[in-house]
């Protein structure tokens, strides 16, 4: 099974090919090309007036300074571009922002992918109302 990205023997990070400072220097239209299908797509189709000002914010921003004060957004649907890598988003899941802080390897990939909108549940003891056999709660 191949991988988008390789970590060379000298731990040296490559995406398709193309290291991360070679990917950092191209234009968004060169990087649009080396991304998959879907991502693709939603570049070349022109990205919303919301995603560009994402874009220029990402640019604008330092790694050190989005440590303590992550970019906020709610565009789960932006893809993961080479500017993105060291930087932290605090990604909006439906409730609240979650720190997201953005690796190599996760170029190609949206922001929502990072931060789930559903919480596993975990039930308690059975209520009043509950039936017979579900309030059986075994000693050991």
């Amino acid at each position: 099974m191949s991988s988008e990205y390789q970590i060379g023997h000298e731990g040296e990070f490559s995406y398709r090919g193309h290291t991360l400072e070679e990917l950092q220097d191209l234009s968004l239209d060169e990087v649009a090309e080396l991304l998959p299908a879907r991502q693709r797509r939603s570049i070349e189709r022109g990205l919303s007036e919301e995603k560009h000002k994402l874009l220029e914010k990402a640019r604008d921003a330092e790694p050190e300074e989005t440590a303590n004060n992550p970019i906020r957004t709610h565009l789960r649907d932006m893809p993961v571009v080479p500017e993105f890598v060291d930087l932290t988003f605090a990604v909006h899941n439906g409730q609240s922002f979650e720190r997201v802080s953005v690796e190599p390897e996760m170029i190609g990939h949206y922001l929502g992918e990072f931060q789930l909108t559903r919480t596993s549940v975990e039930h308690g003891q059975a209520g009043i109302g509950a039936t017979r056999s579900s309030k059986f709660v075994p000693l050991k």
